[in-house]
């Protein structure tokens, strides 16, 4: 019985999670957000991965995180590049970056991760972002340069889907008849 739970453990498919964090009340620091939206109305993901808004939770966000083995967050990378920059940062990149702290939510989101790890679980980090152009401004748009870096965001966390071999189905949406 022991050989049957361990080859289970074995074979089964690692928890994904990605994470769209930020503040869809101040333009651009809400992309994370706007992406994951993205993905769960154009894709449909195995049940071992979730697609999640996690908004400004920060600390509450503990126990999504203790349950994933690969953490994929989307966000607005501050980089000093030009607005619209797309970020993969993995790895060593991530702590540099993310401790950074450029906006109110990651704050808490270098602590997470260190509580996970303090507590034996420190799930696999990757960072997918884009340079905002204004993270200042109260508005629920994103700006121009932002919006159309959207789909590139898209595809760059299926990229990532991709490379750890996890299967996704586009989402045909519904048929408007012709006929009422």
């Amino acid at each position: 019985m022991a050989e049957s739970a361990q080859a289970d453990k074995l074979n089964a498919q690692p928890r994904v999670t990605v994470l769209g964090v930020g503040n869809i009340l101040l333009s651009d620091e809400g992309v994370g957000v706007r992406v994951v939206e993205l993905l769960s109305q154009r894709y449909a993901f195995p049940d071992h991965v979730r697609i999640l808004d996690g908004g400004v939770l920060g600390v509450r966000l503990m126990g999504i995180i203790g349950d994933t083995d690969i953490l994929i967050v989307v966000d607005a990378v501050c980089n000093q590049g030009a607005p619209g920059d797309l970020y993969r940062l993995a790895d060593h990149q991530v702590p540099r970056r993310v401790l950074a702290k450029q906006s109110m939510h990651q704050m808490d989101l270098p602590e997470v991760l260190a509580m996970c790890k303090a507590i034996d679980h420190d799930p696999r980090v990757v960072v997918i972002g884009v340079e905002p152009e204004d993270m200042n401004t109260l508005d629920i748009r994103l700006t121009p340069a932002i919006a159309a870096r959207l789909d590139d965001l898209v595809s760059m966390v299926l990229a990532e889907m991709d490379r750890l071999e996890i299967s996704y189905t586009p989402v045909v949406p519904p048929r408007i008849s012709d006929n009422p």
